[in-house]
């Protein structure tokens, strides 16, 4: 398997780095929050750490959704939070003019799953040489993803990481095949798990998107005891007031103890390989 390498977070290895963070930017001073309050819990339990938020949610569900802020003032943020916590940020790119322009205050540029197969999305992020972090589209059967790493790999980027985040079934939920996991190791790059939109559930409300936060413990034990690579689970402080996917994110207060119970997990995968 290609390692992925960010400094001295290494995804491919036995480590088991976290991307987390709330699902969108609703603020300058809440983003240095969560930023601050994820950082001191990864370090306590000695977990690698990457920072997680959008700066545009272009694929809200309606068009009265909050959807972010703009480039300019996302980019300020980045940069506050690079100055303050020293933290590598993972954030999404819907357009591929938007590669180019935040690829300098961002360490992973993430695709998100509506959007997976988008050549020219995909060939634009690439050749920043920038981590390119693919959300598998929940449409999409994981064994069509080796075409999406040939797009990105034509440029000569092989920074490449494939994220599983649950697949269509029937019309009000996510369902995860743990199998999709070593499936997608096959092709050569490692593959995260993304514990908080697979629990989603798109058709059970109008004009939102729904979902059942208590399954996401589980969801991530069973990734973790399937292999993957890294976990992805999006936190808020708040999450009864968050401005985007209130339904899936996780709570601040119980990040802990999840970190805490993935790595036993990860141990006991690892002792057992």
């Amino acid at each position: 398997m290609n390692k992925v390498k960010y400094n001295s977070i290494v995804f491919g290895e036995d480590s088991l780095p976290f991307i987390g963070g709330p699902c969108v930017i609703e603020s300058k001073d809440h983003s240095l929050l969560m930023a601050r309050q994820i950082q001191a819990i990864t370090e306590k339990i000695n977990i690698p750490y990457i920072f997680k938020t959008s700066f545009d949610k272009a694929n809200r569900t309606s068009i009265n959704s909050y959807r972010g802020v703009d480039l300019l003032s996302a980019i300020e943020i980045f940069k506050k939070i690079k100055k303050e916590y020293s933290l590598p940020i993972l954030t999404d790119i819907h357009t591929p003019e938007q590669a180019e322009k935040i690829s300098d205050y961002v360490d992973i540029l993430q695709i998100p799953a509506f959007l997976c197969r988008q050549t020219d999305l995909l060939i634009a992020a690439g050749k920043t040489g920038k981590i390119i972090n693919v959300k598998k589209g929940q449409f999409l059967s994981p064994k069509k993803i080796s075409n999406i790493i040939e797009k990105i790999e034509s440029t000569g980027n092989k920074n490449i990481l494939i994220t599983e985040r649950g697949s269509s079934f029937g019309l009000d939920s996510l369902v995860v095949d743990m199998k999709s996991i070593p499936l997608m190791q096959s092709f050569g790059y490692p593959v995260i798990f993304d514990g908080s939109h697979s629990i989603q559930a798109p058709g059970l409300m109008d004009s939102t998107t729904g979902g059942e936060r208590e399954f996401i413990p589980t969801l991530v034990n069973a990734a973790i005891a399937s292999g993957c690579d890294g976990l992805f689970v999006e936190v808020h402080d708040n999450i009864t007031q968050a401005l985007s996917d209130s339904s899936s994110q996780w709570p601040l207060n119980k990040l802990e103890n999840l970190l805490k119970s993935a790595l036993l997990f990860r141990k006991a995968y690892l002792d057992a390989r």
